[in-house]
């Protein structure tokens, strides 16, 4: 059994698990904690959720688990996957292993951390606007978003339904695409998920990136972006160069409003889908006092249970729907949605094979230092929510590593492909896997012998 880490709180529950016959025999994982399991709890790392048992297991797990893969344990994240730090959990922040005074990023921090560590050979998380790829680029690992209806939602807690997405984190690209093997494909618990086939994900990982066409925009060094970054980000696009591939300017011009309309489309979407946590249908129910009736029921549960961060969030989203409101928020956030849909689609009908960007703006902070500043966290999502508002594939991948303050921190790069071509931008990452450019480097908690 795995005993929790304290100095990483990536593990909020633990489980005896044994390996089974299958392709994943040999892989011991972890999951997010708003993935249902029959074992253990699937709190969400909520109050309003604590002690909560889930009756079944969600089909990522049963296709893990019939794959032969160990499910050894339940990681911590973000409340209800709302954060982009990891620190907004009920039993407290996740740390990073490079340096655990920082954050690992959100919401699946305890996932990425976890694999980072050495804990476990992959882990499960969900994205819904980066919470597998930030993380994974903050821990020094891949995490892969797959495309929307890849991968089957059964069994997820939803945050933003036409958003979320469950995808792999491992410290290999050939790792998360055995794992992404076994958990795609169609499902008919879930009514958006494909029937499209499942390919064979590990089949192109040799492939050369010699005569491929690398897309870059503009925006990938725009205002924001630390000078850390930009040298790792720099020195992936030379190495990519150096292999071959063409690396091609290219222009998106709807991402600068990107983070404005995800944070409307997302809490929107969130108010409608928590409103079943009031105390009676699901969560933990409040004590009233003599007099009261239905109405205070469902506020103090509410009022108790959720965290900061997700009563934030529920009010903006309300707001965002409210009379007189929804036109000129919600409606116009989906307008631009669909402008950056189809300035993807513009791009990779140019034969753009893949569009590099950095994972995220700045490497690894300290744990605090954004908590009470919203807009700057929420920038921290600046190069990811765009591949969720579009439903396309997006991998995040460690390119280089950074000094700050003293500390060398990993720094990810970001590809996103076109709809269904996992195997394409993993095929890419794994040619910069060769490059090396992370040396031997490992986190400062390292469990592996």
């Amino acid at each position: 059994m795995i005993a929790r880490d304290e100095s990483l709180s990536s593990f909020v529950e633990a489980f005896d698990a044994t390996a089974g016959d299958g392709p994943l025999g040999d892989f011991d994982i972890s999951v997010k904690a708003n993935i249902c399991t029959r074992e253990g709890r699937t709190e969400c790392c909520s109050k309003l959720l604590q002690g909560y048992r889930s009756p079944f297991d969600a089909t990522v797990v049963e296709k893990l688990t019939s794959a032969g893969a160990a499910i050894v344990g339940k990681n911590n994240m973000d409340e209800f996957a709302m954060g982009s730090s990891g620190e907004r959990s009920v039993h407290g922040p996740c740390r990073n292993p490079w340096d655990t005074s920082r954050v690992t990023g959100g919401s699946s921090g305890g996932s990425a951390a976890a694999v980072a560590a050495g804990l476990v050979r992959a882990s499960l998380g969900s994205d819904t606007g980066g919470s597998v790829r930030q993380p994974a680029a903050l821990c020094g690992v891949v995490g892969l978003k797959p495309t929307y209806g890849r991968v089957s939602r059964y069994g997820l807690v939803a945050y933003a339904s036409s958003l979320d997405q469950i995808g792999p984190i491992a410290r290999s690209c050939e790792d998360v695409a055995v794992v992404l093997g076994a958990i795609a494909g169609h499902d008919p618990n879930d009514a958006t998920s494909s029937t499209r086939g499942v390919e064979d994900y590990t089949a192109r990982l040799r492939e050369s990136v010699s005569g491929k066409k690398i897309g870059v925009p503009s925006f990938a060094r725009g205002q924001g972006v630390s000078a850390e970054v930009a040298r790792v980000f720099d020195a992936s696009v030379e190495a990519f160069r150096s292999r071959g591939a063409e690396i091609v300017d290219v222009e998106l011009p709807s991402l600068e409003y990107a983070v404005p309309a995800y944070y409307l489309v997302a809490t929107a979407e969130a108010s409608s889908n928590l409103a079943r946590f009031d105390g009676i249908r699901y969560g933990r129910r409040a004590e009233l006092d003599k007099g009261e009736g239905l109405f205070e029921l469902y506020e103090k549960s509410r009022s108790e249970g959720f965290g900061a961060e997700v009563k934030l969030r529920i009010i903006l989203g309300t707001f965002a729907l409210s009379a007189g409101y929804a036109d000129k928020l919600y409606e116009r956030a989906l307008k631009v949605r669909r402008l950056i849909k189809d300035d993807h689609d513009r791009v990779f009908a140019s034969g753009i094979d893949a569009i590099l960007t950095p994972t995220a703006p700045s490497p690894a902070f300290k744990i605090g230092e954004k908590t009470d500043d919203p807009v700057a966290m929420y920038l921290e999502d600046i190069f990811t929510v765009s591949a969720n508002l579009a439903g396309l594939p997006a991998v995040s991948l460690p390119a280089g590593l950074a000094g700050v303050d003293g500390v060398t921190l990993p720094v990810g790069v970001q590809l996103t492909g076109r709809a269904w071509d996992e195997a394409g931008i993993l095929s890419i990452g794994a040619e910069l896997e060769r490059c090396e450019l992370m040396g031997d480097a490992k986190p400062a908690v390292w469990a592996l012998g």
